[in-house]
């Protein structure tokens, strides 16, 4: 059989690879920063809910196609508190996870051989799934000094043929926050040209939780232009219940509803019941959680300025360290060379677009900032 030419093109999975190199996965002596997954599991108020909702046979049916009401209303109330903005349940379409948002969203806004604005470095499903549908990015190049694009650099690459802008924060690899300032700039640069700005803020809730993220849902036209996508996933421990969310237009749902009925119906019901209840009743245990990630952060920044290490910090935040490697060699080479040598499972910058060759991205969410001395100590030993 012959298969879809862009899917032969799309990059492999790259967690499965990084693990491929791993020489003894059961080893006690490995620190796993490859995965941005949560270090526990939801809290037992949550488990013992969604227990005994399944029990008493909840979750086991199809929603509706944009998810269930209570849900779709909790997250646009969530949404206009913390943005101090307007959001209501018809903004609203949850999604199996925010990779599918992401992919469902690329889908109706964009036609083979459309372009989508990507910042350098970029989640890599966001770069596989343009692969695979053929819809060419265009990357705006990364500023290793403030780890934040440039809205003017992005100014030269609108053509006919952009659909839309990208952003992701906090930033996935990064770890990067934009500020209020970049944010806007690059909304405003959508609105003159017609352009979605799609914003994936997946790890939003691991930034100051009293604090704005940005000041878009306040706008009365915000609805003209922003596509945010959001995912239930981090911040409950809910990564395997695949529950996320597009809030948008109603003229862009209306349209993405029909991907979403052709390819996941809806999002898994049990899903959608375990984040209405972290929702509704789960506000201090993710502050809490929220609270453990920023001290991790800070920790993680002391551990890279042992004076003794070479290998540089550019950036932190949320889950995420990205690092700058001291060798002149592929970035792939030095990731191998610290999983089989020093046993420090990560990723190459490689996998998050080209010109990433001499950094190497950290998850550290799930490592107790306690390690951290370890892991510089064998940073340190492989230089």
């Amino acid at each position: 059989m012959k298969f879809n030419p862009n899917v032969l093109d799309c990059a492999a999975a790259p967690i499965a690879e990084a693990w491929s190199w791993v020489k003894n996965p059961a080893s006690k002596n490995l620190i796993d920063m490859c995965q941005a997954v949560p270090a526990h599991l939801p809290p037992q108020s949550l488990r013992d809910y969604l227990g005994d909702a399944i029990k008493a046979g909840e979750g086991a049916t199809y929603t509706d196609i944009r998810g269930i009401p209570p849900l779709r209303e909790a997250l646009a109330g969530n949404i206009s508190e913390r943005y101090q903005g307007s959001v209501n349940e018809a903004d609203v379409l949850i999604t199996a996870g925010c990779n599918q948002a992401f992919c469902s969203v690329v889908d109706t806004l964009c036609h083979e051989g459309d372009e989508i604005i990507v910042p350098l470095p970029c989640y890599f499903n966001h770069q596989m799934w343009l692969t695979t549908r053929a819809v060419t990015p265009r990357y705006l190049s990364f500023n290793a000094a403030t780890a934040m694009p440039d809205p003017e650099e992005a100014r030269g690459l609108i053509n006919a043929r952009t659909r839309a802008i990208l952003l992701v924060t906090p930033n996935n690899p990064s770890g990067a926050i934009y500020d209020h300032e970049c944010i806007e700039a690059f909304f405003e640069l959508a609105c003159e040209h017609g352009l979605a700005l799609i914003v994936d803020e997946t790890y939003r809730d691991f930034i100051d939780i009293d604090s704005v993220p940005h000041k878009l849902f306040a706008r009365s036209d915000w609805r003209d232009t922003f596509v945010h996508l959001y995912s239930f996933s981090k911040v409950f421990s809910l990564t395997g219940f695949r529950t996320g969310a597009v809030v948008a237009s109603q003229s862009l749902l209306d349209q993405l509803k029909k991907i979403q009925d052709c390819t996941a119906i809806c999002a898994p019901h049990a899903g959608q019941l375990a984040a209405l209840y972290g929702l509704q009743n789960l506000h201090d245990w993710k502050i809490e959680k929220s609270d453990e990630l920023a001290q991790r952060a800070i920790a993680i920044k002391a551990a890279f300025s042992h004076p003794d290490l070479k290998y540089r910090l550019v950036s932190a935040g949320a889950y995420f360290a990205y690092i700058e490697h001291p060798f002149e060699a592929p970035a792939r080479d030095v990731v191998k060379r610290l999983i089989q040598e020093q046993e420090i499972v990560c990723l190459p910058g490689s996998y998050f677009g080209q010109e990433q060759e001499q950094f190497i991205r950290f998850a550290f969410a799930n490592v107790h900032e306690s390690h951290f001395e370890d892991v510089i100590g064998r940073l340190i030993a492989s230089q």
